[in-house]
């Protein structure tokens, strides 16, 4: 699809801006100049990046530092990068006068239509089930890349070859993949809750922009969770589609993972913690048969995953204490999830971070029945979620403390366990203010603990193997 106009090459003799100098701006930039080295482009990044974005050297780039809606205005085309939201009012007010917003990863999907991709997203899972099915078709024997929202932006690898494409995106990213005018092969969802809406603007725009990789994208073949009532729902006549978590398809009885009424594999030994990582083995599997490749034999190679870092990652016992580093969760839903895990020890939870609005109540309800020891608040969003659980304490048998910081609130949940039990950093929260990522986060709540940051932060997998 080189003659696109979503290609590169159509960039040619337009007005283009990059919005972004973060590592996606960076790889824009660099494909962009692979293929136009005569484009001039203007760079929109913030004033700590325009001292490298000018080291680059490159004479038609022209960097600015003040971003509004007149200078987008002046672009026919404007390639941002993905934590930049196109429902900021600046962004609005331009694309109304016909500046057109794209993604890289649109660029990429355009210039490789000829990649046998399979996209994973959802609003939690998508890493694990991402890095976990370029896992299993490695032992298969079959060149995989990993890529996009996981760690690496898709354009670095615009040169690569690959016999498949496993591509996480993120709901900034999704519906470029629509706007490319490329269909994957797969398109896997893992499942869909609230989450990003400061991004996204409201809940319906979040479920909208995630499920554009299915509505938009028209993927070959849909793997979809049969037990979220949003993905339930869907009407796909542009797709195939295939459920797990059925009966008729892959899913566990208890420890078992079962394709219909076929038994496979014994998942007692597989490092992935917790029912719904279970789950995600599911649609990895199920996604495999997709591809037209017998899933069954490759199930048993699961057991020699490495579990992705800050996603229930047991780091290690200190004075008797289990310290979980889940810092990747950012929403209610997934702190209860790891909560789930460790249903059967004392548990003092983290909980709280950044504020997107998110509502607690259905965590608050659940906290009646299976309360941990302990829960100790903390961030923009702890007086709130604090407030929330203060009636329900005394009653549901759990104590409840605030933290002034990360360190505060581990030193607490220590004297609350007193030596026995699980400190479990789920905080259901974005880390931004705080921290620059959930990856900073946790890394700062392994120093606390006495643990080494740099031994637990690889994402390996990474690439094209």
């Amino acid at each position: 699809m080189r003659d696109s106009p979503n290609s590169i090459a159509a960039l040619d003799g337009r007005r283009v801006a990059l919005w972004g100098w973060g590592r996606e701006g960076r790889a824009t930039w660099k494909a962009i100049r692979s293929r136009l080295p005569q484009l001039p482009l203007t760079l929109f990044c913030l004033p700590d990046e325009a001292g490298d974005a000018r080291a680059a050297g490159d004479a038609l780039l022209s960097v600015e530092t003040v971003v509004d809606a007149e200078r987008l205005s002046a672009f026919d085309v404007v390639v941002k990068s993905p934590g930049i939201s196109p429902y900021r009012p600046e962004a609005l007010a331009a694309a109304g006068r016909g500046t057109r917003f794209i993604g890289g990863t649109t660029l990429w999907f355009a210039e490789r239509d000829d990649a046998r991709t399979i996209c994973v997203t959802g609003t939690k899972g998508k890493s694990t089930t991402s890095a976990l099915l370029a896992h299993l078709l490695r032992a298969g024997g079959h060149l995989t890349a990993l890529t996009g929202n996981i760690g690496q932006p898709l354009l670095e690898l615009l040169e690569g070859e690959a016999e498949y494409w496993v591509v996480e995106l993120s709901s900034y990213q999704a519906p470029d993949v629509a706007c490319s005018g490329t269909h994957p092969d797969v398109a896997v969802v893992t499942n869909l809750f609230p989450e990003h809406l400061d991004w996204h603007g409201s809940e319906a725009r979040y479920v909208a922009d995630k499920l554009s990789l299915l509505t938009g994208a028209q993927p070959r073949i849909a793997v979809l969770n049969a037990n979220d009532a949003r993905l339930a729902t869907l009407d796909l006549p542009g797709s195939e589609v295939r459920w797990f978590g059925t009966d008729a398809g892959w899913h566990l009885r208890g420890d078992v993972l079962w394709r219909g009424n076929e038994e496979v594999f014994d998942t007692s030994r597989v490092p992935l913690p917790g029912r719904h990582n279970r789950g995600n083995l599911c649609a990895v599997l199920a996604a495999i048969d997709a591809l037209g490749i017998d899933a069954a034999p490759l199930a048993r190679h699961a057991a020699t995953f490495q579990p992705l870092p800050h996603r229930l990652q047991p780091l290690g016992t200190r004075g008797g204490l289990l310290y979980v580093n889940d810092s990747i969760s950012t929403t209610p839903h997934a702190s209860l999830a790891a909560l789930g895990v460790y249903r059967d020890r004392r548990v003092a939870l983290l909980a709280g971070g950044h504020d997107r609005g998110l509502d607690w109540h259905d965590f608050a309800a659940a906290m009646r029945a299976h309360a941990p020891t302990a829960i100790i608040t903390l961030g923009q969003n702890g007086p709130r979620i604090h407030d929330l659980l203060a009636p329900l304490a005394a009653s549901s048998g759990f104590a409840l403390r605030a933290g002034t910081d990360l360190a505060d609130a581990m030193g607490q949940a220590a004297s609350l366990l007193a030596g026995d039990g699980v400190v479990l950093l789920s905080p259901g929260a974005p880390s931004f203010g705080a921290y620059r990522d959930y990856t900073e986060r946790g890394r700062h709540f392994a120093a606390l603990a006495g643990f080494d940051p740099a031994a637990i932060t690889a994402i390996p997998g990474i690439g094209i193997a």
